[in-house]
């Protein structure tokens, strides 16, 4: 049996994609869309979570094909994450990031969509972005219908430094942090904002 020579780590085809992953979170989800809607050849990959939350702040699936390609959680064993070990992603972006997920991340938990990129990545040395929901001792965020105040308890706010340790890995705590690490990486890429979806 004859094998093809192994791709090498963090190859990326000319026309490789951001892998922009979405959690169960609404807070700052309106924002980050809108920073994901500025990159450049940007495709969403949806956990299942995401996929109920979203309609509640005004993005069915509909419009949201509208500007990228969506991959949705329907495989059991994460079928989408293959398209990582042919060069197709440079980046993977989970924005914004739940506690829960970013407790699995941490853990080395693989069982969703987003969580199962961010790991298939990190073997792979594909830098990923994490924007992190609960980073303060306060978060005051919007829900579908209000602003609410939540308080992070220790173990979450545990999980992010966690996380943060990780190699390949820019954990941001804010919008400001996520605009700077997009930047950052495109700079890095040679690619430029754009104001045009993919």
């Amino acid at each position: 049996m004859s094998h093809e020579p192994a791709r090498r780590l963090t190859e990326f085809k000319p026309d490789a994609r951001f892998a922009w992953c979405v959690t169960g979170s609404g807070h700052m989800l309106e924002e980050s869309l809108a920073l994901a809607l500025r990159l450049p050849r940007t495709d969403l990959f949806l956990s299942r979570a995401a996929e109920e939350v979203l309609p509640l702040y005004g993005w069915a699936l509909e419009r949201l094909r509208q500007h990228f390609r969506v991959v949705r959680d329907n495989s059991a064993s994460g079928v989408p994450v293959g398209m990582l070990y042919h060069g197709l992603y440079h980046t993977v972006v989970i924005a914004p990031a739940t506690s829960n997920t970013v407790a699995k991340c941490a853990f080395g938990i693989s069982d969703t969509l987003p969580t199962n990129m961010y790991a298939q990545a990190g073997k792979q040395c594909i830098p990923g972005i994490v924007y992190a929901c609960d980073t303060e001792p306060t978060v005051v965020t919007q829900a579908p219908d209000e602003w609410v105040e939540l308080r992070p308890r220790a173990i979450e706010l545990e999980n992010v430094e966690r996380l943060a340790r990780f190699a390949n890995t820019t954990l941001v705590r804010s919008l400001d942090g996520l605009e700077a690490a997009l930047d950052e990486r495109l700079a890095s890429l040679d690619l430029a904002w754009t104001t045009s979806s993919s």
